[in-house]
């Protein structure tokens, strides 16, 4: 059974680019990036919650969206790499970047990651393969590409945009509009495309009485809720031979 956000976001995307995408608007849009990974909590409640306001307002005339799925995963020897939540967020970051390099149009693969991010939102994070038969997708291509080699590419691909980062992300969701992060203000993206967009036609929703009272509302709020990086805890070998460097730098110094 499809569920009705599900059915809603759909409906909500194929009104947005019927009526608003066209190439002659596409020099003006504002990228509006974002970094994440598929089991942090708040990047799924970004996802399903708050990012689809540039569908549901007349956002999507003006904005170009990117979406990352890497996050805190960290590299490591022979090109292999472990991601935050486990082995389950490395295969659904891979199933999405899988997603995005086989329908890159916004148009085909949001709705899929959409989908599964709501299923990780509700916690039934397992049940992500029913977004195939939601959305009437074939799902062969998909799982030929996440298991292949060419699904890891897309992993190590994204891992060196997420790396490259300039400010280096501390914590995901990291939003970023045109080349700017938003930091822990991730939540009120859509002020900053409005203040960005310097194109002729500017939609209804960013007229200013409009986002202003995003920026309150938000600003009223606390804290954002983000997923830290992990920070690398030496092993006990490197600790050891640290202490021996020292040490020995320390009698070479007594001996003068």
């Amino acid at each position: 059974m499809v569920s009705s956000n599900t059915l809603s976001l759909s409906l909500i995307l194929f009104l947005s680019f019927s009526s608003f995408f066209s190439p002659s608007q596409s020099h003006n849009k504002v990228s509006l990036e974002l970094y994440y990974e598929s089991l942090c909590p708040y990047c799924s409640n970004f996802i399903v919650n708050y990012l689809p306001k540039i569908f549901e307002q007349d956002l999507i005339s003006i904005v170009d969206l990117k979406l990352v799925p890497w996050g805190n995963a960290k590299l490591r020897g022979n090109s292999t790499f472990d991601c935050q939540h486990g082995p389950n967020e490395c295969l659904l970051n891979t199933v999405e970047a899988c997603a995005i390099d086989i329908w890159p149009q916004l148009s085909k693969h949001f709705p899929f990651i959409y989908c599964v991010e709501d299923l990780v939102y509700e916690g039934k994070r397992d049940e992500w393969e029913s977004c195939y038969e939601k959305l009437g997708l074939d799902s062969t291509l998909i799982d030929d590409c996440y298991r292949s080699e060419h699904g890891k590419e897309l992993d190590l691909k994204y891992a060196d945009e997420t790396n490259a980062l300039q400010p280096p992300h501390t914590y995901v969701p990291w939003v970023v509009v045109d080349g700017e992060p938003l930091y822990e203000d991730y939540e009120n993206f859509v002020s900053y495309i409005c203040k960005a967009y310097q194109g002729p036609d500017a939609p209804q929703s960013c007229t200013q009485a409009s986002y202003l009272s995003t920026v309150l509302e938000v600003e009223a709020k606390a804290k954002h809720s983000f997923c830290v990086t992990e920070r690398v805890m030496p092993t006990w070998g490197k600790i050891r031979s640290t202490i021996a460097s020292w040490m020995s730098q320390m009698n070479f110094l007594g001996a003068f």
